[in-house]
């Protein structure tokens, strides 16, 4: 993963053990003065949502323990993991940028394509210049690589 992705996910972390979590033991014990907890909305959201945010607790202390930071700076080359790829559509003329990420931090959204995703998959190893051809849920595309960057 990273250096920005490891941040963010700690982050993450600590809001949930730091804002979340408290808010939704206090929203817990409100709920519990209301009385019968059996009929009691509010202590079941209380108790979900206590659920889901000890759930993601877990994940992302398991992810941030096992995960291997690396510096794209520090690298340089053929695409790899952590490079910064700026590509066109052979069809649509259309560039995009993407910087391939591990699964954990991708989004694709903000342009962080997942390492395991067909696209980075068949930009591994390729260098400017390079034509690739992706199988995706649309059909066959077709991107020619036009820069690569490590920062």
């Amino acid at each position: 993963m990273t250096r920005a992705g490891h941040t963010a996910l700690d982050e993450e972390l600590k809001t949930l053990k730091s804002v979340e979590r408290p808010a939704v033991i206090r929203a817990i014990a409100e709920a519990r003065e209301h009385g019968d907890l059996s009929e009691n909305a509010e202590y079941h959201a209380a108790r979900e949502k206590q659920s889901f945010i000890e759930g993601r607790i877990k994940e992302l202390e398991s992810l941030l323990s096992r995960a291997e930071v690396i510096d794209p700076a520090k690298l340089s080359g053929p695409i790899k993991f952590g490079a910064t790829v700026t590509l066109v559509d052979e069809d649509t003329d259309e560039e995009r940028t993407y910087q391939i990420v591990g699964e954990a931090e991708a989004d694709i959204e903000k342009g962080l394509l997942n390492i395991n995703s067909p696209l980075a998959r068949a930009l591994i190893g390729k260098e400017a210049g390079d034509n690739i051809e992706v199988r995706t849920p649309g059909g066959e595309r077709g991107y020619e690589v036009l820069k690569i960057r490590y920062v």
